[in-house]
């Protein structure tokens, strides 16, 4: 076993205090692809890129565009908890997770029974009417055909976190506060570039900064260990014997 893993198994097993900052490839391995990733299909399909799509000003403008491509390319009803999600939730009955921190919207984390998530740029499992505020889960928008409404006429809109909107102020500070007060920082699945979520590592004091990334990322020279494999395996491997 690489030895980085083997350090980093000595560190979870020792430290009753640790933070975890997941990007999308903790998803990936559920089968979520990226909605940045690009092929050849997606652009006969789209006129415009995903970024572009997942904009406040687009949702608005083309809304029943945006729609279409959130139903193809957001919701994964049938996505189910992966081994990195397991681990964290064990880590957390055991006392040694404080709090996963994600970039992620599908719920997962919470599906594999962690309870403190903070979901900075929120859920596809939650929705709400523009006009009423009314709740709506998931299947509003799976099983409505153009633009989702409520029964007053409003627009049902995800509460997730488009490009140009702000996010959550109450989140972020408990993000900052688990950050800065966290012995062991692990970051996984993210190449550290979405801002301003990336910039909450530099919140951490600490001296046991992890980052796990099947490629570099834009801070690995800070970190005090580097471990380029897949998130699920690695966790899963240093939580086997707790």
């Amino acid at each position: 076993m690489n030895e980085n893993i083997e350090k980093l198994r000595k560190i979870i097993s020792e430290s009753d205090n640790i933070v975890f900052f997941g990007g999308a490839g903790v998803s990936t391995e559920s089968n979520i692809p990226d909605f940045r990733s690009v092929d050849g299909l997606y652009n006969q399909k789209y006129a415009y890129p995903p970024e572009t799509i997942l904009s406040h000003t687009f949702f608005m403008r083309h809304t029943d565009e945006f729609f279409d491509f959130y139903r193809d390319k957001m919701l994964y009803p049938d996505a189910v908890p992966n081994k990195a999600h397991i681990a964290l939730a064990k880590l957390e009955k055991l006392g040694k997770c404080k709090a996963v921190v994600t970039q992620n919207i599908d719920g997962l984390h919470q599906a594999a029974g962690s309870r403190e998530v903070l979901e900075l740029h929120g859920s596809v499992l939650r929705n709400y009417c523009m006009k009423c505020l009314r709740f709506y889960d998931e299947s509003a928008i799976i099983n409505s055909t153009g633009i989702p409404r409520c029964e007053c006429g409003g627009i049902i809109k995800p509460d997730v976190v488009l490009y140009e909107e702000g996010l959550d102020n109450n989140t972020l500070t408990k993000a900052v506060k688990y950050i800065s007060e966290a012995d062991v920082l692990i970051v996984a699945g993210t190449s550290l570039t979405v801002y301003p979520a990336a910039g909450l590592i530099d919140y951490y004091h600490g001296n046991k900064l992890i980052l796990i990334n099947k490629s570099a990322t834009a801070r690995d020279s800070v970190a005090d260990i580097v471990i380029n494999d897949a998130v699920g395996d690695t966790l899963d491997y240093c939580v086997r014997d707790l």
